[in-house]
């Protein structure tokens, strides 16, 4: 199904081979919108399946951003649509063959962090899987990568430099931090958040740690950021809700966007 997939996909976007690979966040879509070149919808393409969360439009995007060509996931599948974690990672396993060297997977997450508030955007240093699942299991393609990958630095170190130094000469107060993936879709419960705290997470949400090991497993380059969205259960005294999640996304799609530009533009 991986070689159908590229292949229909070529068919359709000629010699443009992608160099940077971007998983846009709920919220965060507009990166596409605003470069794209070709358009493939999710449910057009075969092994992929048809977005079904708000705020994600289920479109593979290829556009040219500051003289480097990328493909933008427009929306992401989750482990709790429902689909096999081998869905979930499936696309980043098809920008490996399209030409991909270094993804920027980015999503909207809950603060676990005090000093941390909604709108703020953390640069994720390294991660807790609390999924219960690892998109690795089961027969493994050596062509892609190694049995047992070594994961000390998933999220390249000298990659987490760089954004640093961008949003210094930006003006964008970033966080860092460790993201701790669930499974969702059910929010964090107080006990869990604090339990995510003492175990050394900083925010906390239901994505990008699958992707981000196949990446990493498949020799692509990590680059993670999180819009804190909201502060998680616990920490604040406000409720949660997929809206509020939207807004705050909304809130800080301006310096998102600005900041990946110019992280695309030093790569």
């Amino acid at each position: 199904m991986l070689d159908k997939s590229v292949d229909y996909i070529k068919n359709i976007i000629g010699d443009f081979k992608p160099q940077i690979g971007i998983i846009l966040g709920s919220g965060l879509g507009e990166l596409a919108d605003e470069y794209c070149l070709k358009s493939i919808s999710y449910a057009d393409i075969p092994g992929f399946e048809a977005s079904t969360v708000s705020g994600h439009k289920g479109k593979l995007v290829f556009a040219e951003i500051n003289n480097k060509k990328v493909v933008m996931m427009q929306g992401r599948f989750h482990y709790y649509e429902g689909h096999s974690i081998q869905k979930v990672v499936f696309p980043v396993k098809v920008m490996k063959k399209l030409g991909v060297e270094t993804l920027i997977v980015t999503n909207a997450a809950g603060g676990v962090n005090p000093n941390f508030r909604p709108s703020d955007l953390m640069i994720i240093t390294d991660h807790i899987n609390y999924m219960g699942v690892n998109p690795l299991i089961g027969p493994n393609d050596d062509s892609m990568g190694t049995r047992f990958p070594d994961m000390s630095e998933i999220y390249t170190p000298e990659y987490v430099e760089l954004v640093e130094k961008i949003g210094d000469h930006l003006g964008i107060d970033l966080q860092e931090g460790v993201y701790m993936a669930l499974t969702g879709p059910s929010y964090e419960t107080p006990a869990e958040v604090r339990m995510a705290k003492i175990i050394g997470a900083d925010a906390v949400g239901m994505s990008t740690v699958p992707e981000s090991i196949v990446a990493a497993w498949a020799g692509i380059k990590v680059i993670g950021i999180s819009c804190i969205c909201n502060s998680a259960a616990g920490v604040s005294t406000a409720g949660l809700s997929h809206e509020d999640v939207i807004r705050a996304a909304n809130v800080a799609k301006d310096k998102f966007k600005t900041l990946v530009k110019e992280v695309i533009k030093k790569l």
